[in-house]
């Protein structure tokens, strides 16, 4: 995620580069073109690049409320998600307490299980949705625990099974009583709800044919406005051309980089650093000294 409030033109450039110089030999090849075939033969209305060109605003502006508003429920579903694991951690290190038939050390040893069986949760949900090859979660889940949710497709929703038949044992333990169970129960129906929201996201294909027209309409916008331009001001339209697909070409792309907000790219959410808060909020809770340090942002721009 961008963190900087400035964008140096590096950044711009490397990330649009590749359509500046295609819009470059575009308008060129247009006008050639046009000047040693169509001159004095043909001339382009003014009223095709102006109709197209509102045309296009109107849906290059929808297509990126669109990519922006999954990019922000994505946001707001992992922040939920950090609020709902400190209530977790926080009602099993409160709501448990223990009896003659369990110690105290060996109550403590259950807690510190639930509140790692979730960091390994977190972990294994940013595994999936990233479709990355870290395997941060095996470090939170004893061997045999990493067996079991390993023979599952989905990882993150075995680890919550774990969770279930954990806070079951403690019920039926008298760990716990009835109201207490009903509050640790709901949150883990939301963390339940908080990865189905996620993977709905991130499994939703943006349509690929509106990507597809949107791009295409935009090289025939700029074929057609360098067209016009020709016929009145030369040489000059290869200029016009340019400024104007550069202009509607970055637009496009500023929404394109929103549609996969899980996705490991700059723009994206910042998975590793929400995940990492997560784990150190959730281990200083339980008391542990092996603290990681926080997730830092690259040359102060961005946060992955």
């Amino acid at each position: 995620m961008l963190i900087s409030k400035t964008v140096r033109i590096t950044r711009i450039i490397s990330g649009t580069w590749k359509h500046f110089v295609f819009n470059i030999i575009i308008c060129v090849a247009t006008y050639l073109v046009y000047h040693f075939l169509f001159h004095d033969r043909i001339e382009v209305p003014m009223l095709l690049p102006s109709i197209l060109g509102t045309a296009l605003s109107f849906f290059i502006g929808f297509k990126n409320n669109q990519a922006y508003d999954r990019w922000w429920e994505a946001r707001k579903i992992w922040g939920e998600l950090v609020n709902d694991s400190r209530t977790w951690t926080r009602n099993i290190l409160s709501y448990v307490n223990p009896n003659e038939s369990i110690n105290g050390n060996e109550l403590n040893k259950i807690k510190r299980q639930a509140v790692h069986n979730h960091i390994a949760f977190v972990y294994a949900l940013k595994k999936g949705l990233r479709s990355s090859a870290d395997m941060e979660y095996r470090n939170y889940l004893t061997s045999k625990d990493v067996e079991a949710v390993e023979l599952e497709s989905n990882v993150p929703n075995a680890i919550l099974n774990l969770q279930t038949n954990l806070l079951e044992s403690l019920y039926k333990n008298g760990l716990v009583d009835g109201f207490k169970f009903m509050q640790l129960n709901q949150t883990l129906t939301k963390f339940c709800d908080e990865m189905g929201k996620s993977e709905r996201i991130s499994n939703t294909v943006f349509p690929t044919s509106y990507n597809y027209y949107t791009k295409l309409f935009i090289w025939i916008f700029i074929v057609c406005a360098t067209l016009v331009a020709a016929s009145s001001i030369g040489p000059w339209s290869i200029v016009l051309g340019i400024s104007i697909g550069y202009v509607f070409l970055t637009t496009y792309k500023i929404g394109y980089s929103l549609l996969n907000p899980f996705e490991d790219i700059t723009s994206g959410i910042p998975l590793n650093q929400i995940s990492r808060t997560i784990e150190i909020n959730l281990l200083q809770a339980l008391g542990e000294k092996d603290i990681p340090e926080p997730v830092q942002a690259v040359d102060n721009e961005y946060i992955m």
